[in-house]
Parts: C-alpha cells; sequence; structure tokens
C-alpha cells in the first residue's frame, strides 16, 4: 500500500499549469536570442577595439588583416565560453537536484579541487606546461576526484548528505595539497596563479576539439537524466514507487556532472558562481521541472560567462581580468540577494 505524500511535496513536484508552458517555452527563445547577443559581443568587443566592417570582414573575408587575426582569436574564445558555458550551467542543476541542495555547486563535490590538484601536479612533478598537454590531467583529476566522492558516499547507498560531506572533505585535503605544491615550487606558482583564476583567453583550436567529446556526452546525459532526478527528488520511497532507480540515477549524475565540470574546469580552470547561480536562479521560473531548467541553464548560463568575459575585456583596458574574477565579483551580490528573496523557488 503506498503512502500518499505530504501536501507540500505534492505541491512541489505536480506538474505545471497548461499556461506556463507557452511562458516557459518563450522564456527559452528569449533566452536564446540572448545568447546571440552574448556571442556576437564577444566577437565584436574586446580589449582591442575593432570597428564593424573589421569584425565582418574577421567572419566571412579572412585574409590575415590584424582584424581578421583578432575575429579568428575571438570566435575561439567565444566557442569556449558557449561550450564551457553550458557544461558548468547543466552540472550545476544536475548537482542541486543530486544533493537537493539549491546552494550546491561543481565544487561541492570535490571536482574543481580535483582538476586544480592534477593540473599543479602535472606542472610541478612532470614539467608540463601547455594547455594540451595539462587538460588531460585535469580532465582525469576531476574524473578520479568524483570516482572518490562516489565511493566515500557510500556508493550505492550514497546520500545527498554523505556526497556533500564527502566532496567537502576531498576539497579541503586536496586544497591543502596544492597550497602546498605551489609554495615549495615558485615555477608552478607562477603557472598556476593564472589557470587558477579561470579564463578563456587561452582559448584554442584544438583545446576545444579536445574537450568536445566529453561535453557533448555529458551534456547528453544530463539531459536524459531530467526525468529520473525529478522523481528522486521527490525522495527515496516516492522515486522508487513511481519505478525510478534511485542508486542508478544518483551514479549516472555524479557522472555526467564530473564529465561536464571536469572538461570545462580541464579548458578554462575553475570558474565560480557559472554553475550555482544560474540553475538556482531559473528555478524562480521554471519552477522544479528539471526538463525545463537544464535547458534553460545550458542556454543562459553561457550568456553569463560570456557576458562576464566582454566586461573583464572592457574595464581593465588595455589589459583584462579574467572571466572568473568577474564572476565572483558580480556573482556574490547577486546570489546573495536570490538567496534573501522570499519566493527564491526551492527544489
Amino acid at each position: 500500500m503506498l503512502v500518499d505524500s505530504p501536501p507540500e511535496q505534492r505541491a512541489r513536484t505536480a506538474p505545471a499549469p497548461p499556461t506556463r508552458v507557452p511562458l516557459r517555452a518563450l522564456g527559452l527563445v528569449l533566452g536564446a536570442a540572448l545568447l546571440v547577443l552574448a556571442a556576437l559581443a564577444s566577437i565584436a568587443v574586446g580589449a582591442k577595439a575593432l570597428a564593424p566592417d573589421q569584425v565582418w570582414h574577421g567572419l566571412f573575408h579572412a585574409t590575415g588583416t590584424y582584424g581578421d587575426v583578432v575575429v579568428e582569436q575571438r570566435l575561439a574564445r567565444t566557442a569556449l565560453g558557449l561550450l564551457a558555458g553550458a557544461a558548468l550551467g547543466l552540472a550545476g542543476a544536475v548537482l542541486q537536484a543530486l544533493t537537493r541542495n539549491p546552494l550546491a555547486d561543481p565544487g561541492l563535490l570535490g571536482i574543481n579541487a580535483g582538476a586544480s590538484a592534477a593540473v599543479v601536479t602535472a606542472m610541478a612533478w612532470f614539467g608540463v606546461t601547455s594547455l594540451a598537454g595539462y587538460v588531460w590531467f585535469a580532465f582525469g583529476g576531476a574524473a578520479a576526484v568524483g570516482a572518490l566522492v562516489w565511493f566515500l558516499g557510500g556508493s550505492r547507498g550514497a546520500t545527498p548528505v554523505r556526497l556533500a560531506l564527502a566532496g567537502t572533505a576531498v576539497s579541503a585535503a586536496l586544497y591543502g595539497y596544492l597550497q602546498a605544491v605551489m609554495i615549495m615550487d615558485d615555477a608552478a606558482l607562477g603557472r598556476m596563479r593564472f589557470w587558477t583564476v579561470g579564463s578563456l583567453a587561452s582559448a584554442t583550436g584544438p583545446t576545444i576539439t579536445q574537450v568536445l567529446p566529453f561535453l557533448a556526452a555529458g551534456t547528453l546525459l544530463a539531459l536524459g537524466l531530467a526525468r529520473p532526478l525529478n522523481a528522486v527528488a521527490m525522495g527515496d520511497d516516492t522515486a522508487r514507487a513511481l519505478g525510478a532507480r534511485v542508486h542508478r540515477t544518483r551514479a549516472l549524475a555524479m557522472l555526467a556532472a564530473t564529465v561536464l565540470c571536469g572538461a570545462a574546469t580541464a579548458a578554462c580552470g575553475p570558474i565560480a558562481f557559472v554553475g550555482l547561480v544560474v540553475p538556482h536562479a531559473v528555478r524562480s521560473f521554471t519552477g522544479p521541472d528539471l526538463r525545463w531548467i537544464l535547458p534553460y541553464a545550458a542556454v543562459l548560463a553561457p550568456v553569463l560567462l560570456l557576458g562576464a568575459d566582454v566586461a573583464g575585456r572592457i574595464v581593465a583596458r588595455p589589459a583584462e581580468l579574467q572571466v572568473g574574477i568577474v564572476t565572483a565579483v558580480l556573482g556574490g551580490p547577486v546570489f546573495i540577494l536570490l538567496v534573501r528573496r522570499r519566493r527564491t523557488a526551492r527544489l
């Protein structure tokens, strides 16, 4: 005999009224339009001002002029921003559903710490200096820590609380190791200082090609988990009654978040707040249904990342601020406002 769920839980998980579906679809279209504008701004605006005709020429009639070279570099930077932003947004949404914690982000389960520790190890012990070399170390470190946290959290018996506690403990240990290595190795400190703040400036075609398969696989897996994660969000007993395989769903969600965040972090370094703020913000409009939260996060997270990157190139001309610094400066106050709102949506 099935026990009916509490009224407040039924209210949170009930299907949205039909009138909300067109509004959600319209919002997604508007979000896609914002994404196009952000991508165009990322190509056209930067530390070096370009006239509109130079941008147009660089996009469609590249001949090797200075403007064409700048546009070519910005195209790679914009492409990485689109991919990394979508990956971080999806990873944040999946982790918030997995841990039932609307304040969760990819750093909660130690994924960023694992990638950072692997990169500093590659630089200090193996002499790796190029992005193409340490991108694989970063991804491997993120994957290894994701597996470790899953094991420490109880594997098949993992619960949201145990996963969060395991991730916090592993992150603390790895960041201690990272600081120790950087203090003892001045060369590693100099190279890591730029990577750890998060930046799109080193984007190249080969880098994007290396991480693209992982980002594509993680995106497909995350989107495919929307319905099972909706069931798991209602509680383990209710999810099982609905036919969901709770342990399998948690394992696949952990895998998806690790692949997405690991690949994004490997390519551009750890970037804070994008995977936390965007899913949390869109939930107030979409409700708790991950079938809408995930597409919204995949569209709007790149808008935030590219917008922050453009702002960093403008405010410090002729130099630039790394995007990780800008997202931290912008994301902190925005997130505080979201948390303090009385009507902030909950999982």
